[in-house]
This record gives C-alpha cells, structure tokens and sequence, in this order.
C-alpha cells in the first residue's frame, strides 16, 4: 500500500496531511493516524483495496458527477448565484421568497441566477428539483449596531450564582437577580456559561461543555417557583420532605450535583404529576411549546426517557450504542411503542424543558428591561457527547466514532482530548444544514449574542479516534464558507452579536473571514504579548476582537498574580515539582511585564499595583480603554477572587464546575470594590470612545 493512495483518500475525506502547529512549525500526520482517523469517518483504509472501496464511497455520497443538487446552498446578499455545477444555462425557474413573493425567469449564459437582495431562505424550483438558498446578509450585526460605542459586560458561572432557596445550583431565578444587578452598573451584556442539556440519568456527568444536547437545557438549572408560584414549589418541597436537605446543599461551599440533582429531580416529578392533573391556566402554553419543539424536542424527551429505563447490567446509564438494537434509532417502531407505552414519562421531560426555556426567556427580558442593550450572551459549545441524545438523534449528521479535541498549543503543551463529538462535513451538507440551523436557532432563542466556543471548528476540527491521544489526531475540514454564511443570516434574524472564541492553534485566514463579517474574536489580556514576550499597548490591540482579562479555563488576575495556577498545575500532576522555579521565575519576568504596561497604560489608578485588588483596578481600565467594541469582565476578577472556574484536562483533583459566588446574585457585584472596579471600567470605556471620535 502506498502512501500516495492513502493521502489521496485522506485529502478527498477533508483531512489536512499537513499543518502548522501553534509555535508556527510544520507538521505532518502520519500514516498510521491517518489510517485510524479514516477508520473513525468509516473509510477503511488498511490496504489498497480498502482505500479503493472508501473512495468510491465518498464518489457515490458526495454526489460527484450528479445532477442533483444538495437540499440547500449557500450565498451571499447582492452576488449573483452560480449554479453552474447542478443546472445548464437558460434553465427555467421559479423561486418563492421567504416573504411569499414569487419571481419566475431564466438563468442566464453562465448558469447564474441573478442576485437576490433580500436575505432569507428562499424555495427555487428548477429542473424538477427543489432546493433552499440560504441568503446571507454581509455581516453580523455590530455591537455598535446593537449597543453603541463603548459596550461592555461582566460573565458568570450560571451554576455558580446564590439566591436564597436556590437549593444549592444556580438557577434562572438568579440569573434574572444577577442581570439587573449588572445592568444596575451599567453593563449592557451579561454572558454565561453554557446552559446545554445534559443527562438527567447521569448526575456525574456535569461539565457544561461535554453535554447531551446542544438544541435543548439542562433541566436542573430551572427555577420552576419562577414560573409556575411560590406556593405549588413550597407544597413540593414539603411533599419531598426536602426543606432540611435544600438548606443544607445551600450552604455548602462547593456544589454537590448529584445530591442537588436527586433533590431537583424530586421537586421537578411532584411538580409535574401535580401540574398533569389538569385544570391549570398554563397548559396552553405547555402544550403550545411542546407542539413548536415538534420532532426534535419528542427525540430529546423520548432519549431521556430511554436512557434512564435501559440502565447496564450494573444498574449504570450506557451509551445509546449499547442499547438494545430495536432502540438505537429514534424513528424504529419500537421506540414510538415505548413513547407511547412512557407518555407520562415523556411528558414529563418536555415540562422540565417548558420549564427551563420559560425561565431563560425571563431572564434576557429581565436584562433588557433593567437596560442592557444586548442581553444575555449565551455559550455554544464545541461538541456534544457521542452517547447523548444529539448524537442519537441527529446519527447522520454527528460523527460518533471520533472524539474532537486539540493539538499541543500555547494553552495546553499535552493538548486536549475532550471526548466529545461534532457534526459530519457530509451529514450536514446532505441533509441541508438542518441540525446546525436549528442548533443555532436554540442557542440564540433567549439571548441577545452567542459566544461559540473553540470558533476554529466551522473551518477546521482536530479528531481523534476514541480512546487516542491528543497527538494521535488530525484536522478535519468543515464547509467553513457555508457554516459562516448561515450563522450570519441566523444572526441577522435575531439582532444578535456573535463572538468567536478563537484562542489556541488559529488557521490561517480565519480571523480576517470573521472579522468580516462582524464575528468578533476574543483577545485575553494575559495572552497579548509580541513575540519576544513584551504586553501589547493599547494600540497594538484589534476592534474585530472583545477584550477580557480571562476565560472559565485560565486563571483569575489574583491567581495569575500570586502563582496560584502553577500551585494547582503542580498538585494535580500537570507539572513536577522541579520545575516549579523556573516556572516561578518566569512568572516574575511576565509580572514585571504586566506592570509596565499598565503603569503607561492605566496611569490613574491609585494604589500599588502590587496590591492584587490595585491591580484588577488597573486591568479594569486597560481593557476599558482598548479599541474593542466589547469589553466582558469576569464576575471572578470583577470580585477579585483566586480560583479559576475550570482546570482543562482535570477530572477529580479540582473543583472544575463546583464553584460558587461568594454572595446573594441580586447584590453579587455590589460588593464596595466590585462595584467600584465596575465603575471604573465603565469611565474607561467611555473615555476609550470620546478620544475616538475626537
């Protein structure tokens, strides 16, 4: 078998042989990962007549040399349409746009279709075909659109955040508290943390960015007093005989989730079964949800209802591939028989998931009526679980078999395998982008932006083969052109701004195809250096990017400042201990650094910048006074806090996602020194404006 061979196969399944890694040096995959990752897409390539058979598979699935066109194609605003691959020249046709008007003519010498001015997804009927063109206006819409010069915003842990009787998790409850008290401090974002469902049979499970479901909520972050009363939640409690056990997680300093699951889940049955005996002034609107969540939401609610009843041997969840076979696919008559058989049940998933979305919808309604101009900024994670309900219902469109994750880069010197899925390049051309549309449309469904974690994967993705390590992986290609154009048209739709978390091993190109369009990047203060190591002045730093101080999974100011990352990087085997003064050394020169930037830089704050809370000051200001259009402040440096929310590539040795806030949400960031950092960001900011308009 030649290596010719197989790089032609690689090549034609997306993979790039060759890359540039994060420290700007060639590599190349080898032989044998590549064999492996194409045995993860189902293209077996152990030997020359493997490779063949793989790549006649790929000829027959991508449609090469046929007349049809895919379900939907993508353009842009204004441009003439080429389509010149699928229909001949002069080819009558017919096309309805989204408003319902209706245009008939010819394509013309070239086979294009004349440019359509008004974005949208449009039907054209041609050749006895029908398809959708997805219509993309030029760009996002600017913060400076929605919000103005100046915007900025503090982010929070959704999980973390207290109220009184949240019974241990943060809820939406306080996440309505905490908007208006950001907005109170003239914040015009709020972002959060990913709010994704996760498996309700598997309380372990908790990390907000390894969950089941992108397109629906986690049910335990529900505040069902909120929507439902005060009076049916006191009843439940007492019910459960709960009042003791909700105090308790309550005042424990890190979450406990399976014991706030079990408690949650208790609450959320007897509420239902009591909401289920009808006669309540909410059941239109349940039933009204229940029907516009259509196919998707019975998938996820009958997946729920699967996964807790088709335990292992051992009494433990399994992945769905584990599953009897007459329950691996959701449209199998088995599983309608076991819906139908489970109504109640199933039932009961979609009220949690009524719930939730009615308890989000409250909380950007919050935010905007105590005057934010954007709202809540919402968190799309990078992928899904292989064994989670997405996966399972969307199996054509999710590659199941590959784990994603990233190659060694500034971040992560060991990279990161996070066991997780993404969607298949040719699932999601075959059947129209459906999933990632609607996943989109869920994600901005009650939020005014949407960060994308890891924004590298609509052009690129490192996968890996389950159980390989990070080295053992390779760059899968996506339809990058496609995916923007649709995530600009979605954006347009929702008056959404859209943030690109574009830290790590970043292609080349891609932050100026983003920049673009209005996709703003996101810069971390203690990652702008130069490359001799020097801080970036204010006006080395870009306007197509936001601007923070850190990010869920770096550490806080405090905690840069005090060496508290190398303490935990050391204790939990990340590091050895003998390395621990040259790390520590280095960490002084990076200091000095910080220093004299923010000395020329932030001039006016008073005190020692020595002093860890000087110094969030002095950083509240630099920031403030960069040319972002979006400045978003963590609640943890706004609070002045030493631990970091997550720690990458850690399971039990750290509290990753346990953490909470120090006090009530309603008056979390009125705290003396927050709330005078606040205001200091916010002048910064202001300042940062008029000098740029002068």
């Amino acid at each position: 078998m030649t290596d010719e061979r197989l790089n032609r196969l690689a090549k034609a399944a997306g993979l790039s042989i060759e890359w540039v890694d994060a420290d700007g040096k060639d590599q190349r995959v080898t032989p044998e990962v590549l064999r492996a990752v194409l045995g993860g897409l189902g293209l077996p390539a152990t030997s020359d007549d493997e490779i063949e058979r793989s790549l006649e598979k790929l000829d027959a699935g991508s449609g090469s040399g046929a007349a049809s066109a895919p379900p939907l194609l993508t353009f842009d605003q204004g441009a003439p349409l080429d389509l010149s691959q699928y229909f001949e020249p002069s080819a009558r046709y017919s096309l309805t746009l989204e408003d319902g008007s209706q245009q008939d003519g010819s394509l013309d010498a070239q086979s294009r279709l004349a440019a359509i001015d008004t974005p949208g997804y449009h039907r054209l009927r041609i050749a006895d075909q029908q398809l959708t063109l997805a219509v993309a206006p030029a760009s996002c819409p600017s913060v400076e659109d929605v919000a103005g010069p100046g915007a900025w915003g503090v982010t929070v842990q959704l999980y973390g955040l207290r109220r009184p009787g949240d019974g241990g998790l943060g809820d939406t409850q306080a996440l309505e508290a905490v908007a208006r008290n950001a907005a109170a401090h003239g914040a015009d974002a709020l972002g959060i943390s990913p709010v994704h469902a996760m498996f309700t049979g598997n309380s372990g499970q908790y990390s907000p960015y390894s969950p089941s479901s992108r397109l629906f909520y986690n049910i335990l972050h529900s505040a069902p007093g909120a929507v439902l009363g005060e009076k049916p939640l006191r009843m439940a409690i007492e019910s459960c005989g709960l009042a003791d056990e909700l105090q308790r997680l309550e005042a424990l300093e890190l979450i406990d989730w399976d014991a706030a699951s079990q408690a949650r889940q208790c609450l959320l049955r007897t509420l239902y079964e009591n909401f289920a005996t009808g006669g309540n002034a909410q059941q239109a609107d349940f039933d009204s949800f229940r029907e516009a969540g259509g196919e998707a939401l019975e998938n996820h609610c009958r997946f729920e209802a699967l996964h807790v009843a088709l335990l292992s041997p051992d009494g433990f969840p399994q992945h769905w591939r584990d599953w009897p076979v007459e329950y691996r696919t959701p449209q199998s008559p088995a599983v309608e028989r076991f819906a139908q058989e489970n109504a109640t049940e199933v039932s009961y998933y979609a009220f949690c998931q009524w719930l939730i979305a009615r308890g989000l919808e409250r909380a950007q309604i919050a935010a905007c009526s105590a005057g934010m101009k954007i709202g809540l900024i919402s968190d799309l994670a990078v992928g899904a679980d292989g064994g989670g309900s997405q996966a399972w219902s969307r199996q054509d469109e999710v590659l199941a078999a590959l784990s994603v994750g990233a190659p060694p880069d500034i971040i992560n010197r060991q990279g990161q395998s996070w066991g997780i899925s993404a969607f298949s390049p040719w699932g999601l051309k075959a059947h129209g982008y459906r999933a990632f549309i609607e996943m989109v449309r869920a994600n901005l469904a009650h939020a005014g932006g949407i960060r994308i974690d890891h924004v590298m994967g609509l052009m690129r993705l490192w996968v890996m083969p389950a159980g390989a390590g990070p080295t053992e992986g390779a760059y899968l290609n996506y339809p990058f052109d496609d995916l923007l154009r649709l995530l600009t048209l979605e954006a347009w739709r929702r008056n959404a701004v859209v943030l690109g978390e574009d830290l790590g091993t970043v292609p080349e190109g891609l932050r100026d195809k983003l920049a673009a369009r209005k996709l703003l990047g996101i810069r971390v203060l203690f990652f702008e250096r130069d490359n001799n190591g020097v801080f970036k002045p204010l006006d080395e730093w870009p306007d197509s990017a936001i601007a923070t101080s850190t990010t869920h999974d770096l550490p806080t100011i405090e905690g840069w400042w005090k060496a508290h990352d190398i303490d935990w990087r050391i204790h939990v085997g990340q590091h050895r201990e003998d390395e621990r003064p040259a790390q520590l050394e280095e960490r002084e020169r990076e200091r000095a650094g910080l220093l004299r930037l923010l000395r020329e830089h932030a001039p006016s704050v008073d005190g020692d910048l020595t002093d860890p809370d000087v110094l969030a000051d002095a950083c509240a200001v630099f920031l403030g006074r960069t040319p972002a259009p979006l400045v978003l402040f963590p609640a943890e440096d706004a609070l002045g806090l030493l631990e970091q929310p997550n720690m990458p590539g850690i399971i039990d040795t750290h509290p990753n996602w346990r953490r909470r806030y120090p006090s009530d949400s309603a008056t979390l960031l009125d705290d003396p020194a927050c709330s005078h950092r606040l205001e200091l960001l916010s002048n910064a900011r202001k300042q940062a404006t008029g000098s740029k308009h002068r």
